[in-house]
């Protein structure tokens, strides 16, 4: 079966990914498939930086607002669905772009790893969740530092649920959850250009704090609150992104809104390090800054004109 063409363009949150992934489609005849394990949720547009109807510029963009925010989205799911949209831009004529910042969501798909659950343990889901009631997300975070550090580079410790799923994993199959998915890779159905982002750190931190003034300045302290009030809690996984979970307190009058912008900045500026690290990892991609021109001349260089 012949491979279907994809450009993947990633790059660390704040470095531009949208805007380009939209001048690669406008210039290719593209659609943007998006890889963002937060913008799948409904109604969560400013602290998920989601694409404004006006920087889209007319260009089609897929995997995003699929689901309420207080339902729980998987990787599977993503996988499933992603994959079907690219097949179907590809059949319609139009070069898929998957643009986006969650590696394993791009690695997941690309790679075509074969996802498992795994033996489910009812019991020791329990006992783990107690465990983090009673002890905290840091103690339940260095468990699955210790059987399974390189699980710890893809999931944040509050995401309590996938932290609980990668230990269970591991306790009932003996197996690292990291080591199933990279053993579990096929052959990949696309014949991809690999495009990575890249930005002077001090700049793109730069860039961070000042995008996390701009989310505030359009509203994003009465977006989680909305959010909040249509049930949302803190263990949906629509929480676990920067940006939400950390305006909590800031809305119950806890913290001040400057020391709730300095969380926000800091924990995202962590998270660009962990994207960082993960995409250096990447084989066969070009890492270039954020410069139509030269992104232009490598997809030239990939006939894609």
């Amino acid at each position: 079966m012949k491979k279907i063409p994809l450009v993947v363009l990633m790059g660390p949150t704040a470095s531009g990914k949208t805007a380009m992934a939209v001048e690669i489609c406008k210039k290719y005849d593209g659609e943007v498939v998006t890889a963002d394990s937060m913008q799948v949720y409904k109604f969560m547009d400013i602290g998920t930086a989601k694409p404004t109807v006006d920087e889209m510029q007319g260009i089609k963009h897929h995997m995003i607002d699929l689901v309420e925010p207080t339902e729980n989205y998987s990787l599977a799911d993503y996988v499933k669905e992603a994959k079907a949209v690219i097949e179907d831009i590809h059949s319609r004529g139009k070069l898929p772009v998957l643009a986006g910042g969650t590696g394993l969501y791009i690695d997941t798909l690309t790679q075509n790893v074969e996802l498992s659950d795994g033996d489910k343990d009812d019991a020791l889901r329990a006992e783990l969740t107690e465990l983090a009631e009673k002890e905290g997300e840091d103690r339940l975070f260095e468990i699955l530092r210790e059987i399974d550090p390189m699980s710890c580079e893809t999931i944040h410790k509050n995401n309590i649920k996938r932290v609980i799923r990668a230990i269970e994993f591991f306790k009932t199959t003996g197996i690292r959850q990291s080591e199933h998915i990279k053993n579990t890779v096929r052959n990949s159905p696309f014949d991809m250009t690999k495009i990575c982002l890249s930005w002077d750190r001090d700049v793109l931190y730069d860039r961070i704090n000042r995008r996390v003034d701009m989310m505030f300045d359009m509203g994003l302290a009465d977006e989680v609150e909305k959010v909040r009030n249509m049930g949302v809690n803190m263990s949906n996984t629509s929480m676990q992104g920067i940006g939400y979970k950390e305006v909590f307190p800031y809305l119950d009058k806890k913290v001040s809104l400057e020391e709730t912008k300095d969380i926000i900045k800091q924990g995202t500026r962590r998270y660009a390090k962990r994207q960082i690290t993960w995409f250096k990892r990447e084989e066969n991609t070009s890492f270039v800054p954020a410069e139509f021109n030269v992104i232009n001349k490598i997809l030239k260089e990939n006939c894609y004109e």
